[in-house]
């Protein structure tokens, strides 16, 4: 099959886009992506693709647009939506060459869709959207809109419209499906699930950490409010077992009022900030953990989703300490390696005593290997995707 995938992200850029595409080529597919120049993460468009239009990586033929890059103000991150947009449609409208079927993988934002509804409207063939990120929900969650506003109204319309004229769409978490029916009434169309394939490492030889505390729990990504990391340094006042410390690692939103709160409280000898790490590294402090930690507030749709770092932790074999309702706590619950919390600081501390005292971490660890094993691999995740794929051609 002749695959045109549609994703504003792209390797260099670390999302797991790429390792799909890569699966789909490995299974006998022709992948072509049309894409922006990689910038994610960067604040600047990486050397050497200031000008770049094509190249091919690992099988895959890989298209690039202009984009403007994408940096910390509000204003930038529109400049970069906008541009990917603009120069992606642009390109699609000119793109002769024919394809099976359209494949968008949508994060953030919606509009980075329309490429892909371009194309297939022009040259009549399907276009499938895995939707990874919830159109306009994310903006009301991170408060970049208010719902009564008229910026909400337009990107609701906006939205709307441009999920509707996909002909199939794939979702990445089972809550997604109530969204689309509910609040954007669209009921035309046929939701299954496909969960979002983690992020792999490059890495095949990464030596775990040894640490020098006794007991250590990890949480990685992103530090907002969504995140309930606050909650998370809250509770390590409360915890009662002794020589425990909690490694944060990511960027957010919430990033230097949490480094404000350990201070202030005097918590730095019990929390510790390791930094904005690759998956590489991060990897590295996971293996010997007592626990990994999947926290997530029950705000919204977006809060009952599954988080793709549950997925990725599973990975590794540890356990897990839950805050978090919803589509990640029926998973979870399911391949029985975790401990769960309520949102209350207190609760979190007895969750964590719970597991540091616990003789069955590592009983806990491999139900959470063999699951990840059984449903969640890189290869049968994008197998069902293809599967969707075939059926929209047909």
């Amino acid at each position: 099959m002749k695959i045109l995938l549609v994703s504003q992200y792209y390797y260099p850029e670390r999302f797991s886009v790429s390792d799909i595409a890569e699966v789909l080529v490995k299974e006998g597919n022709e992948v072509s992506v049309l894409t922006g120049r990689p910038n994610y993460g960067f604040q600047k468009i990486l050397p050497g693709y200031a000008n770049k239009k094509y190249e091919e990586i690992n099988g895959v033929k890989v298209h690039r647009v202009k984009v403007k890059p994408r940096k910390y103000s509000r204003f930038s991150i529109i400049q970069n939506y906008l541009s990917f947009h603009k120069y992606g449609k642009r390109f699609a409208r000119h793109f002769k060459e024919e394809f099976d079927v359209v494949l968008s993988i949508s994060l953030s934002p919606v509009i980075s869709i329309s490429p892909a509804l371009v194309y297939a409207k022009k040259h009549k063939v399907p276009c499938v959207l895995y939707c990874q990120d919830l159109w306009p929900e994310s903006t009301l969650v991170t408060h970049a809109v208010k719902k009564r506003s008229l910026m909400y109204k337009i990107l609701y319309r906006w939205s709307k419209s441009i999920y509707s004229k996909c002909d199939r769409i794939v979702i990445s978490s089972p809550s997604f499906k109530e969204y689309f029916e509910k609040e954007l009434n669209i009921k035309d169309k046929v939701f299954n699930v496909v969960n979002q394939p983690i992020l792999n490492s490059s890495n095949r030889s990464n030596e775990p950490i040894v640490y020098q505390n006794k007991h250590n729990l990890v949480y990685a990504g992103n530090i907002g409010k969504l995140q309930l990391t606050d909650l998370l340094v809250e509770a390590m006042k409360y915890v009662k077992t002794e020589d425990v410390k909690l490694h944060l690692m990511g960027m957010g939103s919430e990033l230097w009022q949490i480094k404000e709160k350990i201070t202030k409280e005097n918590l730095s000898d019990k929390v510790i900030y390791e930094g904005a790490y690759p998956i590489e590294k991060a990897e590295a402090y996971y293996k010997n953990a007592d626990a990994l930690v999947v926290s997530l507030k029950n705000e919204g749709y977006v809060g009952r989703t599954i988080p793709n770092k549950a997925i990725q932790y599973m990975k590794y074999g540890r356990p897990m300490l839950v805050v978090a309702q919803g589509d990640a706590k029926d998973m979870l619950e399911k391949a029985k390696g975790s401990v769960f919390a309520s949102e209350d600081p207190k609760d979190i501390a007895r969750a964590i005593d719970e597991i540091c005292s616990s003789k069955e971490k590592d009983h806990f660890g491999l139900n959470n290997k063999n699951y990840f094993e059984e449903h969640f691999t890189t290869e049968k995740l994008t197998h069902q995707l293809l599967e969707e794929l075939i059926c929209a051609k047909k």
